[in-house]
């Protein structure tokens, strides 16, 4: 086996990514303070195609040296939107027709690996704050709380690592749909 260059891994031009069909997913963003986290996760949105970012409450949005170190200019190529309130925001989305996910620890939680998103319809997942999580009122507006089953001795994940994991977790299980 050889390793690919950079030249062999036919990416797409950032004009190519805008114009290319997206994964009906919206990252939502809840009161994630690590400027680091915020740029992974613009990084794996990129990787999946997903269709937007919103940053909510004390988020920081780009431009921001800490978030390009780590998001490797996918803040240009992702969309993305500040919104202040995280709830109105996940009102409006259902307003929308978008099926609210939160990403969190709570009871009669929907295991990842049981979750089976339906074809045609699009997913807003929402992750929280390092510490606090989903805020507990974003938590009682979503339609489903998805979990990653977790089974050693710490429960929780950084949340750039739950983005990734969830992510893709979605993105394969809606791929042959597509």
């Amino acid at each position: 086996m050889r390793k690919l260059k950079n030249s062999e891994l036919d990416r797409l031009s950032l004009n190519s990514f805008k114009a290319a069909k997206k994964t009906p997913l919206i990252i939502v963003l809840d009161n994630i303070r690590s400027l680091n986290n915020i740029g992974s996760v613009f990084r794996t949105s990129d990787a999946f195609l997903i269709e937007k970012i919103y940053l909510c409450g004390i988020t920081a949005t780009p431009p921001h040296k800490d978030i390009h170190k780590t998001a490797l200019g996918s803040t240009e190529t992702v969309d993305w939107e500040y919104v202040k309130d995280t709830l109105e925001l996940v009102e409006k989305l259902k307003v929308e027709g978008v099926k609210i996910c939160a990403i969190e620890q709570v009871e009669n939680a929907t295991m990842l690996n049981d979750f089976n998103p339906e074809s045609h319809t699009k997913y807003a997942l929402i992750f929280g704050n390092e510490v606090k999580g989903v805020a507990q009122k974003v938590v009682s507006a979503s339609d489903v709380v998805i979990e990653i089953p977790q089974y050693g001795t710490k429960h929780s994940l950084n949340i750039s690592v739950s983005c990734g994991v969830v992510i893709w977790d979605v993105y394969s299980k809606l791929k042959p749909q597509n």
